[in-house]
């Protein structure tokens, strides 16, 4: 049966972009927000809207019971989880089909399957994919010696990772024998902090090593593609910042990619994967070897790279599966057109450590352009809230080679102007011009090794020059609710003067014949 309703659990630039898919599809969309989210842009982008609490994610956006109830009392059949929050959590995608609703994304067993990392490296194992050589517990807690000794086994440097972590959370890297009792003291109380669960696990650290991750698709009827990879190598705190498709070192080595892409398919499989996924490998650039890493069970951030280069819709293509039909094409059928690059555009000062930021939108002007395409959760007159991730918006650029895609993307970036919040934008410029970056062989230690202390520049705009331009597009549009500014009755204030109203005072107006 096909969704006429969905509610989309999540905020921002997904629940944006899974709105718009639904708007072509003819489906009606209901938003859920948190009452610092009350005049966000998911809540105006959906036909309906619940609150569903207080600011904390605890008390709203992690509620399963009062997204569920949202649902129910809107009518809506289906309910699409996003990314973050509840995306990956098993008990809410069962509680969804319990509730005779339909869950966009996989089972509660594939979620849970591959949900712990240990759990999900012994699969692998057994499914003959590459794991990354390293130590876990095994029904009962190693003592600090029995660490000692698995990590001498294994070689330093090692990675203290937490079992049920993510996005950097709960991970340590020790060089020597004196660092691991604190390491593994310290990402257990995290881990314990972020996921309720303090068990880890030991690997082998590669300090020279590429990120690359093969998106797949499964369906009920047991057929399994992947849609080709992307890299993901420039990070920060393990987390992304710059994604691409096709991976300059795949593209090299076009038998390492026909592995990779047999692997990822093979994980899938393993755990009767229905609905998009992401398998991540870590890849060392001088022997080829590739290791699994986990599997993220849900839409990734970066997808529009793989729509790019592809040419297909994610979002659509999981309604469809959601629905119970099968793929609509085989994986011969699945071909690469040119390069796709996405950057990640985040409130945060890069010069301050990436400190989080928040505050108002003064101004959000996006870039426009053949082969530009930007998927916002902001736009101007919004206020960024403290209490949840700092994403704002993506721009991704899509060109025949890519070199031109990297420079159509820092074009794209060079016109995108965000004023009353600090972002990444320049950095990120600064990212792409590094020669290393433009010969395709950085690694997940690039902003380490390159940017540690990164500054602006002199190019950045003065902040009066941006104040004259916000102002500018101020007086030029109607102001939204989120503003505050506009006046009590609709015949008040310089809005609505027909005599030509200017800062410097009024001026004679000529009427026009009309």
């Amino acid at each position: 049966m096909r969704t006429t309703k969905l509610l989309i659990a999540n905020r921002g630039e997904i629940a944006v972009r899974v709105m718009r898919a639904c708007r072509e599809l003819n489906i009606r969309t209901v938003a859920v927000y948190s009452e610092a989210d009350a005049h966000a842009l998911h809540v105006r982008e959906a036909d309906e809207a619940v609150c569903l609490g207080p600011p904390p994610p605890r008390e709203s956006y992690l509620r399963a019971d009062k997204i569920i109830e949202a649902a129910r009392a809107t009518g809506a059949q289906a309910i699409h989880p996003g990314y973050g929050f509840l995306a990956e959590n098993a008990d809410f995608a069962d509680a969804v089909r319990a509730a005779g609703l339909v869950f966009v994304g996989p089972s509660g067993d594939s979620i849970r399957a591959m949900g712990s990392k240990t759990g999900a490296r012994a699969l692998m194992e057994q499914a003959g994919v590459p794991v990354v050589p390293g130590a876990q517990e095994k029904g009962t807690k190693k003592d600090e010696q029995e660490w000692m000794e698995a990590a001498r086994a294994i070689g330093y440097p090692v990675l203290v990772k937490a079992s049920g972590g993510g996005g950097g959370r709960g991970m340590r890297v020790v060089h020597d024998p004196a660092g691991l009792p604190e390491a593994l003291a310290s990402a257990r109380r995290e881990a314990a902090g972020a996921f309720g669960d303090d068990t880890v696990f030991l690997e082998k650290y590669l300090e020279r090593a590429k990120h690359i991750e093969f998106q797949v698709l499964g369906d009920s009827h047991g057929n399994v593609v992947h849609l080709f990879e992307r890299e993901c190598s420039i990070q920060r705190r393990h987390q992304k910042l710059i994604e691409e498709s096709p991976s300059p070192l795949l593209e090299a080595h076009p038998d390492l990619r026909a592995r990779m892409a047999q692997a990822a398919v093979a994980a899938a499989r393993a755990v009767n994967y229905q609905n998009a996924g992401t398998v991540e490998f870590i890849v060392d650039p001088e022997s080829l070897a590739f290791y699994f890493l986990e599997m993220n069970t849900r839409l990734q951030v970066e997808h529009p790279v793989t729509e790019a280069v592809t040419g297909l819709d994610l979002v659509h293509l999981q309604l469809r599966v959601a629905a119970g039909e099968p793929l609509p094409f085989t994986q011969s059928e699945i071909s690469v057109r040119g390069h796709a690059i996405e950057c990640r555009i985040v409130a945060e000062d890069p010069a301050q450590n990436f400190l989080p930021q928040s505050g108002p939108v003064l101004l959000a002007r996006e870039p426009h352009g053949p082969g530009v395409r930007v998927d916002s959760g902001y736009s101007t007159g919004d206020e960024v809230p403290p209490h949840y991730d700092s994403l704002l918006a993506k721009v991704i650029a899509h060109a025949p080679t890519r070199a031109e895609a990297i420079a159509r993307l820092d074009a794209a970036l060079a016109r995108y102007i965000w004023l009353g919040v600090t972002t990444n934008v320049e950095f990120l410029r600064a990212a792409l011009a590094h020669p290393e970056f433009v010969s395709g062989s950085m690694t997940t230690r690039f902003i380490e090794q390159h940017f540690a202390t990164w500054r602006p520049g002199a190019e950045t705009p003065p902040d009066l020059a941006l104040a004259a331009v916000a102002l500018a597009d101020f007086l030029s549009i109607s102001a939204s609710p989120a503003w505050g500014v506009m006046p009590e009755r609709a015949d008040a204030g310089p809005w609505a003067r027909l005599d030509g109203f200017r800062l410097g005072g009024i001026t004679e107006s000529v009427e026009r014949d009309r």
